[in-house]
C-alpha cells in the first residue's frame, strides 16, 4: 500500500509542518529506508508500491530521502548585507526567508501579522528573475493593468491612514480638476502633511462603467467564478439587455471622443474574451491614435477584416521576419558548404499547390489531389495556432480605430450569450471622467508585518492597493512613496497577465515626437506632466511585465 512507504502521507491527514519534520528526521539518520511506524509490516523491496491515482504530484509515494520537488527547487537565500535594517536586504530575500515559517492556512490580517499574510497569493510570481536592471530615475511605463500593489518599508505608513473627511474631499476636488501636485523630495513628518494625504486620495480614483456594486467588474477574462451565483436580472430579459447595452454604447462612444480630442490619454475595454486599450495620439511613440487587442481569435479577426478594419498582427510579423533571417543565414551556408564540396544546390520546393511531380512519375489521375479548402486551412494553421495567445494581438491605427469603434458596438459575441457573464456589457476603465462613469477608488490599507532579518523578527511596514490599477495610478503612487518613505521602498505586483502583452513595442515610434510636443498637445489630458512624460516613451518591457519594483536612495530598479 501507498501509506507504508516512508516519506509519504497525504496533505490531508498531516499538516506541512509534520511534513517538514518528518523530512528533517530523515536527513539525520542513515541512508536507508526509515523503520515503518509500529504495527505496519515492513515494505517488500521487490513489489514497488503503486502510486495512489487520486493523489497529487506533491503526495505520491518517494522513496526514503527524496526531498519534495518545493525543498529541491528552493535555494537558500543570501546573507543580507551587514546594517541589520530591514531596508538593507533586498525585499525578495526577506520574502524567501518567511516563506520558510510558512503556516498551514491563511489568516485575516491584523494590527501585527506576519508578512506572509501579506504575500500568501496566488498570483505571487513564482520565481525572482536573477538579474535586475540598473538603477534609474525613472521607471519604464507598464501598459498591463495590476490587481493588486504590495509596497513595503522601514519607514511607516502611518500618514496614508484614516484620511479626514476634509482631506478626502479636497482629493476628489484635485483629481476632478487634473491639480497638479508638487512634492518635495523628502518629507519630515508624512502624517503631518495634509498636501501628501490629498494627493494620495487623488492617486487612488478612476472611473468605471457599467457600475454595479454587487459584481466584480474587474477582471472579466476567467471571473465567472466571481461572478456566479451573483444577481443578474438582465441575463433573461433581452429588453434590460438592450437598455444596458445602449446606456455602454454612448459612454464608449463619450470615452473615444475624449481620446480623439486628447482631453482622455487612454482607457481599456475589458470584455469577457479579450481586452482592448485605446491610447491618444503621443503616447507610447506613436503620433496616431493606437488601439492594440490581445487576445484575438481567427474568428475575431475575420470579422474585422469583413468589416474593413485595416490591422495588423507585429508581434507574428516580428517572429516571421526573424525565422525568414534565420533561414537565409542557414540557406547561405549549406549552398556556400556545397559548392565547396562541388554539388549543385538542390531547387526549391516551396510551391504547395504544384503538383508537376506527379505527371512526371504518370500517377496524376491515381491520386486524389488536395482541394482549394483544404490547402487554405493548412495555410492558416498558424494563424489558428496563436489564438488566445499574446502572439494573437492585433494593432489598429489611425482611423481604422473609429471603424473599430462602431465594429465592436455592434459586434455580437462581444458579450456572452451563457454563463454568469451573459448579457453583462464589458467594462469600461479610465484615468479621466465621461458620460456614463461612475467614480471609484482603490483600496488602501496599511499593515504592520514582521520580516527576519539576522535570525530575528524586526517590524516592517507596508501598503496594500488593490484593484484595477492603471498605468498611471502606479506612477502616482511611486511619485508619492519616494517622498513620504525617504526615497526608500520596494513593491510587489500583480498583473493581470493578458494585459501584460501591451508593453510589447510595436513598432509605432515616430521620430518627430519629443517629450515638448506630447506635453503641449496632451496638457488637458489629466495627467501629471511626469506622468505624461514616462507613457510617452516607447515600450520597452516586451511581452513582460514589472513584477518588483525597488527604490534605494532616490534611483529605481526593476524586475520583470
Amino acid at each position: 500500500a501507498a501509506s507504508a512507504v516512508p516519506g509519504y502521507s497525504p496533505g490531508f491527514k498531516k499538516p506541512p509542518a509534520m511534513l517538514r519534520l518528518k523530512r528533517k528526521r530523515l536527513r539525520r539518520s542513515e541512508p536507508g529506508a526509515a523503520p515503518p511506524p509500529c504495527g505496519e509490516a515492513p515494505p517488500v523491496p521487490s513489489a514497488p508500491a503503486r502510486r495512489n491515482p487520486f493523489s497529487s504530484l506533491d503526495n505520491a509515494p518517494r522513496a526514503a530521502g527524496t526531498p519534495q520537488p518545493r525543498e529541491r527547487s528552493r535555494r537558500p537565500p543570501p546573507p543580507p548585507p551587514a546594517g541589520g535594517s530591514p531596508s538593507a536586504a533586498p525585499f525578495w530575500q526577506l520574502l524567501e526567508s518567511v516563506c520558510e515559517d510558512k503556516p498551514a492556512r491563511r489568516a485575516e490580517p491584523s494590527e501585527r501579522t506576519d508578512i506572509l499574510a501579506l504575500t500568501d497569493d496566488l498570483h505571487l510570481p513564482v520565481a525572482v528573475p536573477e538579474v535586475p536592471s540598473s538603477p534609474r530615475h525613472e521607471f519604464p511605463a507598464d501598459w498591463s493593468i495590476k490587481t493588486r500593489l504590495l509596497f513595503m518599508s522601514s519607514q511607516p505608513f502611518t500618514w496614508a491612514e484614516h484620511l479626514k473627511a476634509q482631506e478626502e474631499a479636497q482629493g476628489f476636488a484635485q483629481h476632478c480638476r487634473a491639480t497638479e501636485t508638487n512634492l518635495p523630495q523628502s518629507i519630515q513628518e508624512p502624517k503631518l502633511s495634509t498636501e501628501l494625504r490629498c494627493a494620495f486620495q487623488q492617486s487612488l480614483v478612476y472611473w468605471l462603467h457599467p457600475s454595479l456594486p454587487w459584481l466584480q467588474l474587474f477582471p472579466r477574462i476567467g471571473a465567472d467564478r466571481k461572478i456566479v451565483g451573483k444577481a443578474s436580472p438582465w441575463s433573461q430579459d433581452e429588453a434590460l439587455q438592450q437598455v444596458l447595452m445602449s446606456d455602454w454604447s454612448v459612454s464608449f462612444t463619450s470615452l473615444y471622443n475624449l481620446l480623439k480630442a486628447k482631453l482622455c490619454p487612454y482607457f481599456y475595454v475589458c470584455t469577457y474574451q479579450f481586452t482592448v486599450l485605446f491610447r491618444a495620439a503621443g503616447l507610447a511613440g506613436s503620433d496616431v491614435i493606437t488601439a492594440v487587442i490581445s487576445p484575438t481569435t481567427r474568428g475575431l479577426r475575420e470579422a474585422m477584416r469583413n468589416e474593413g478594419i485595416e490591422f495588423s498582427l507585429p508581434l507574428v510579423e516580428e517572429s516571421r521576419t526573424r525565422k525568414q533571417k534565420n533561414s537565409e543565414v542557414n540557406l547561405e551556408t549549406e549552398v556556400a558548404n556545397s559548392l565547396e564540396v562541388g554539388e549543385e544546390p538542390a531547387p526549391s520546393d516551396d510551391d504547395d499547390e504544384s503538383f508537376s511531380w506527379l505527371e512526371e512519375m504518370g500517377v496524376q489521375d491515381k491520386v486524389k489531389k488536395p482541394d482549394a479548402i483544404s490547402i487554405k486551412l493548412r495555410k492558416e494553421k498558424h494563424e489558428v495556432q496563436m489564438d488566445h495567445k499574446p502572439e494573437s494581438l492585433a494593432l489598429v491605427k489611425g482611423t481604422n480605430t473609429f471603424t473599430l469603434l462602431n465594429f465592436l458596438i455592434n459586434c455580437k459575441s462581444l458579450v456572452a450569450v451563457a454563463g454568469p457573464q451573459a448579457g453583462l456589457p464589458p467594462t469600461l476603465l479610465s484615468p479621466v471622467a465621461f458620460r456614463g462613469g461612475t467614480m471609484q477608488t482603490l483600496k488602501a490599507r496599511s499593515i504592520n508585518a514582521k520580516a527576519r532579518v539576522h535570525l530575528a523578527y524586526e517590524d516592517i511596514f507596508s501598503l496594500e492597493v488593490v484593484g484595477p490599477i492603471m498605468p498611471h495610478s502606479l506612477h502616482a503612487l511611486t511619485t508619492l512613496l519616494k517622498a513620504a518613505q525617504r526615497g526608500a521602498f520596494s513593491a510587489v505586483l500583480y498583473t493581470h497577465e493578458p494585459t501584460a502583452v501591451f508593453n510589447a513595442d510595436l513598432g509605432t515610434a515616430s521620430p518627430a515626437l519629443n517629450k515638448e510636443t506630447v506635453r503641449k498637445d496632451l496638457t488637458a489630458c489629466g495627467l501629471h506632466p511626469n506622468t505624461l512624460d514616462q507613457l510617452s516613451q516607447c515600450p520597452t518591457l516586451g511581452k513582460s511585465s514589472i513584477r518588483f519594483l525597488e527604490m534605494k536612495d532616490y534611483a529605481y530598479t526593476w524586475k520583470s
